[in-house]
Order: structure tokens, then C-alpha cells, then sequence
């Protein structure tokens, strides 16, 4: 089982060196503004489906195990497939315009996203003792939906970033690279509380636990600064950004180790998988840390 777990890891590192070396390439300084434009709108758009693809295996997971007592658990099932198809699309689109089927697409899906937030809450507040940690470890975890709501906030903006002018374009009242990376930042400290409540029930039994902890609030504060200073070239934000992207799919890896681990092995695939650590998570960091090299891209175009 060894051999096993040693293998998927490598795989995971493989997969990510060439995740990072074909994604997070820089766009070269001689193409045109609408190129950049674009090509980071296309990477957002990628991004949004990479967090939709994490939501559906794990919402169809967790939902499954629930036996879908409420209808409403169907939800994320539908809408997260449909943001996954809405960003392989936009990802391969090249049209300076905002596509408004996706665009509908995204913003259902980040409605679903806040909703799925309250329906967790009240799942939690509903059970004997309310905010305690048993209910917080154990209950429908509370920030399973914003990935959700990232996916569609993030597919959204690249949307609009799409219908912006191709010289200085601009989001939420400041520079396009500015607020793309005030958002990216904001959804790696999001994701970031979930992997703490769940690494702190888990007791930190393997030091690699605490990577997902360490590095990434790096990523987030490089990124603050990066949209706060002056433009300029950022090799060591971009680095981090790497990192974090790497971190995600060898989580992968570490994962399905841990599922390993469970009696019985991959040989128990269908109750282990319940009672692992849930493989579909870890990817949520490489989805976040490629939009943010996108938006650095972006920021390094901006006076």
C-alpha cells in the first residue's frame, strides 16, 4: 500500500508541474492589451471550473451519504455542472464579450452558493449543543458551499472582465488586475478556514497537514500587497502562487494515502472514500493560486 500511496503522489507532483509550467505561463510583454485581457478572463474561466468540478464530486459525495433527505441537496449537483461546462467553454473562448448564458450560468451558481451557506448553518444550529466543536467537525461543513460561490464569483468577473475596454480595464471601480487579485485573495483565506477546521479534527497526524496552512496565507498576503503597491515585477509572489498551485494536486495524493491507510485500502474504495479525507478538497487551493497568477499577469500590465 506503500508503493500505492508513493505513486499517487508522484502523480499528483507530475500533474502539477505541468498544470503550473502550461497555465501559469506569463503572457509575453510584446502581445497586444485585449490578449491579456482575454487570457486571463480564460483562466478565470478555467479556474471557476476547477473549483465547480471539486463542488460536484464532493457535494455528490457528501449528499449521496446524506441520502438526499432534501430535495434541495440536488442543488449543487446541477448547478455545479453547469458552471463546469460554463468554464471549459469560456475557457477555450476567445471573444472579447461577455457570453450571457454563462454569465447567467455563474451567477446562479454563487446564488447557490449563499444559499447552500445558510443551509448549512441551520443544519448546524438545528442540532443539540449549536456551536460546538463536535457539530462544527461533524455537521454539514459550513464552508463546503462557498467553493461554490467562488466558482460562479470568479466565472462571473471573468465575464465582465471580457466586456471591459482593452486599455486599462477596470472592475469594481479600480484597475482590473487590482480587484482580481483582492479577489483571489479573499477566496484563498476563505478556502483556508475549512482546511484548518478540518486538519484540527484531524490532530495534525502527518506534518504535511500543516502545509495547506503555512503556505497559503503567504499566497494571500503577497497578493494584497501585489494589488496595493505599485506595479512591478513580482517573482517571488508568482513563486508562492506556484507553490500553492502545487499544493493542491499533491493534496490530492496525500488524500488518497489517507484513504489508503482506512481498513480494507482502495480494495474498500466505496465505504473508504466516505470516511477519508475527502480527495475532491485539495484542488481548491490550485484553482485559487492559478487565478491569482492571471491577475498578477494582469496587474503587472497596469500603470
Amino acid at each position: 500500500m506503500k508503493h500505492i500511496t508513493t505513486g499517487n503522489i508522484a502523480i499528483a507532483s507530475g500533474i502539477a508541474a505541468a498544470g503550473v509550467a502550461l497555465i501559469g505561463r506569463r503572457t509575453p510583454a510584446h502581445e497586444a492589451p485585449v490578449r491579456t485581457r482575454i487570457d486571463t478572463a480564460r483562466t478565470f474561466n478555467r479556474s471557476s471550473a476547477l473549483l465547480a468540478l471539486s463542488v460536484l464530486a464532493d457535494s455528490a459525495m457528501e449528499h449521496y451519504r446524506g441520502s438526499f433527505d432534501n430535495p434541495a441537496m440536488f442543488t449543487p449537483l446541477v448547478v455545479s455542472t453547469l458552471s463546469l461546462l460554463a468554464g471549459v467553454h469560456g475557457g477555450c473562448d476567445h471573444e472579447p464579450q461577455r457570453h450571457l448564458v454563462r454569465d447567467s450560468v455563474y451567477v446562479g451558481a454563487a446564488l447557490a452558493g449563499v444559499a447552500g451557506t445558510g443551509f448549512h448553518l441551520y443544519n448546524i444550529t438545528k442540532r443539540p449543543g449549536r456551536w460546538s466543536w463536535h457539530n462544527l467537525f461533524y455537521s454539514a461543513p459550513i464552508g463546503a458551499p462557498m467553493a461554490l460561490l467562488l466558482s460562479g464569483a470568479l466565472g462571473a468577473v471573468a465575464e465582465r472582465l471580457r466586456d471591459e475596454p482593452a486599455r486599462e480595464p477596470r472592475l469594481f471601480g479600480m484597475p482590473a488586475g487590482r480587484a482580481l487579485a483582492l479577489l483571489t485573495s479573499a477566496g484563498i483565506v476563505g478556502t483556508l478556514g475549512e482546511v484548518a477546521l478540518l486538519h484540527f479534527r484531524g490532530a495534525f497526524q502527518n506534518p504535511a497537514m500543516y502545509a495547506p496552512i503555512v503556505i497559503p496565507p503567504v499566497t494571500s498576503a503577497l497578493l494584497v500587497n501585489a494589488a496595493l503597491a505599485a506595479p512591478r515585477e513580482r517573482w517571488f509572489t508568482r513563486l508562492w502562487l506556484r507553490m500553492t498551485t502545487a499544493l493542491g494536486f499533491i493534496g490530492v495524493g496525500f488524500h488518497a494515502g489517507g484513504i489508503a491507510r482506512n481498513q480494507g485500502g482502495w480494495r474498500n474504495w466505496s465505504q473508504n472514500l466516505f470516511n477519508g479525507p475527502p480527495l475532491p478538497a485539495p484542488p481548491s487551493f490550485s484553482a485559487l493560486a492559478l487565478a491569482g497568477l492571471a491577475a498578477l499577469r494582469l496587474r503587472g500590465t497596469e500603470r
